[in-house]
């Protein structure tokens, strides 16, 4: 019998125009950045207008993907025993492996599906039924053999690649270390090279390395001494690929986890590990630069992957609601009730809006910076998936508690999002600082050109501030007869152009007033951080449901709605955030909220007197 993988490629080959669809390599000039560029108060709309479209081809294509995986997740995976079990059964490792689900986007020359990142998140939203598998397979190809795929040789990729996409191999990702978490440049294990420079001796322990039990291969990062420009020898983190059968390499029991239970998570020991010169990723000494771009590179799937769950949450929790009777009514007729329907649409079509439109502008010719982009999508939707678990079990109530139903076991499983692959805290400062550099860099550039004597940049600046000061019109050419929005989003695009360009105005004033020490300022950045978020998910709705509008998709109204609803909430938000950010606004809590936390931390307890205490 043929097995998934082969009759996915054989349905592949029969598709009209297949030879065209095969993804080469994208080579053209660098694209300019689109959410860095939002800090400026600049709205670059041709990256994000229209919205990002397929080929047909690659629509016939990726159906021919979706059905036997939709088929094989409803049919043979059982996900009550993958929990209770805490383990993922062979056999359904097997169909995962037949149906070329380890190679998704590994190119076809390696023997993988060669998925763009379109491609690759539409299968997630699948996957992601069952969250111990969708770790797996993340933890296997997103991160696992990401270093491999797009810092490693030639001979790297042909050596390792091919048996890595059959799943015959797995992998694991070991960065995190006992005293290093989010801060992975303070890791200890330490790769030494021998006296004939052929191979570096590996040595310390890895910790939470997910498939580490299952894993052949590994990339690892330790720490190597380089000798840099100036002659003196340091310290710098290098990545390496490390094979199980190099020896030295053992691993703990797996830990017994709060969700993805099935998922294997265990610490990874090396131990004088000989690990050939060859199987260094990228350069000796580059091996941060690796980590950071292996973790940017995959974020943005957890958008359609979210998106995905909860849109199986909100039809398994309607159905309820819809039939269930109280005080003579049924539960989809309480006022209450339909809040958390709406809620729950709305971010599940709004961080499947980011995903999407991330995922195109990922798949553009040109190698385009999607880091912050990706991280925006990473923030957004583990946050809008943890809240709309919660909603949907409170629509069950007691029922939605019991291990019968699923929705604990969806609870659990998606608290994590919020942790790996970068803490929403850590991402919400990278968002936040790699926007402000951008804009501080440009901004500074021309406060340069200015005392330079540059009179049109000075005379620019002066029509700026002149035209802030008696109202200005803010048009960056979303709405109106040219406009790219259409027309029944009109007020969402006239409130996301306002929001853009006092934006930018709220980032000058920060870098005047903060400057370089902005980067201690956590609680400013993550409103920063927050606001940008805000809008490019308000970007991503519009964008998209302009165009469904616009081609006659159906129920396009719903998103028109449901776009309207976002827009106008998030528009409040990022006031009221910009607000809190001008110099000595009554609504800004930042100084009384740190001193509060420096009294209980003091202590290290909560510090308030008991209320039947008493001094007489």
């Amino acid at each position: 019998m043929m097995s998934g993988l082969l009759l996915l490629r054989a349905l592949r080959a029969a598709l009209p125009g297949a030879a065209a669809v095969v993804r080469r390599l994208r080579t053209a000039a660098p694209r300019p950045v689109f959410a860095k560029e939002l800090f400026l108060g600049t709205l670059r709309k041709e990256e994000v207008f229209p919205y990002p479209e397929i080929s047909n081809e690659e629509l016939e294509e990726i159906n021919q993907f979706v059905g036997p995986v939709e088929k094989f997740f409803n049919e043979e995976v059982d996900s009550k025993k993958i929990d209770q079990d805490a383990k993922i059964p062979p056999e359904t490792l097997k169909g995962l492996k037949d149906l070329g689900l380890f190679g998704m986007q590994i190119p076809e020359e390696y023997g993988g599906l060669g998925l763009s990142n379109t491609m690759y998140a539409r299968l997630g939203e699948i996957t992601s039924s069952d969250g111990s598998i969708a770790v797996t397979l993340a933890a296997h190809q997103a991160i696992g053999l990401k270093g491999i795929l797009i810092a490693g040789t030639d001979e790297q990729k042909a050596k390792y690649l091919p048996r890595l996409a059959s799943g015959e191999h797995i992998a694991a990702f070991c960065l995190t270390e006992p005293g290093s978490g989010s801060d992975a440049a303070s890791i200890q294990t330490r790769a030494t090279l021998s006296e004939d420079g052929k191979y570096f001796l590996l040595n310390g322990s890895k910790v939470w390395i997910s498939n580490g039990g299952l894993a052949s291969i590994f990339t690892v990062f330790a720490r190597t001494e380089v000798v840099d420009k100036d002659g003196q020898l340091k310290d710098k983190i290098t990545a390496f690929i490390v094979e199980r059968d190099f020896g030295g390499v053992t691993h703990g029991k797996p830990e017994d986890k709060l969700g993805i239970r099935g998922s294997n998570t265990c610490e990874v020991h090396f131990e004088n590990t000989k690990v050939p010169i060859e199987n260094v990723i990228g350069e000796v000494g580059g091996g941060f630069k690796v980590a950071m771009n292996i973790l940017n590179s995959g974020r943005f799937s957890m958008g359609s992957a979210s998106a995905g769950m909860i849109k199986k949450l909100i039809e398994m929790t309607a159905e309820y609601a819809c039939t269930r009777k109280q005080f003579d009514k049924k539960l989809s007729e309480f006022g209450l009730i339909q809040e958390k329907f709406c809620f729950m649409a709305v971010k599940a079509y709004v961080m499947e809006s980011m995903a999407y439109l991330t995922a195109g502008m990922m798949d553009r010719p040109g190698f385009p910076d999607c880091s912050v982009e990706a991280a925006m999508v990473k923030v957004f939707s583990s946050e809008g998936a943890w809240a709309c678990v919660s909603e949907a079990l409170q629509i069950l109530g007691g029922l939605g508690y019991m291990k019968d139903y699923p929705y604990e076991r969806y609870l659990r499983d998606t608290r994590i999002l919020l942790i790996f692959e970068g803490t929403n805290e850590i991402l919400r400062m990278y968002i936040a600082l790699t926007g402000m550099q951008y804009a501080g860099k440009i901004l500074t550039d021309k406060i340069k050109e200015i005392k330079k004597g540059n009179v049109g940049v000075a005379l620019g600046e002066f029509l700026s501030k002149l035209q802030d000061i008696m109202g200005r019109k803010v048009d960056y050419g979303l709405v109106g007869d040219r406009g790219v929005v259409h027309p029944s989003l009109q007020e969402s695009g006239k409130k996301l152009e306002e929001n853009i360009y006092y934006f930018g105005a709220t980032v000058r004033g920060l870098l005047s007033r903060f400057g370089k020490t902005i980067v201690e300022e956590q609680l400013v950045l993550k409103r920063v951080a927050d606001i940008v978020i805000n809008l490019y998910a308000m970007t991503a709705a519009i964008s998209r449901a302009s165009r469904s509008i616009s081609i006659g998709l159906r129920n396009h109204d719903h998103e028109v709605l449901l776009t309207n609803i976002f827009c106008t909430e998030a528009y409040f938000k990022n006031n009221y955030a910009m607000t809190q950010l001008e110099k000595y606004a009554d609504e800004n809590l930042d100084d009384s909220i740190k001193k509060a936390a420096k009294q209980v931390l003091e202590k290290r307890a909560y510090t308030c007197s008991h209320p039947l205490d008493r001094t007489f």
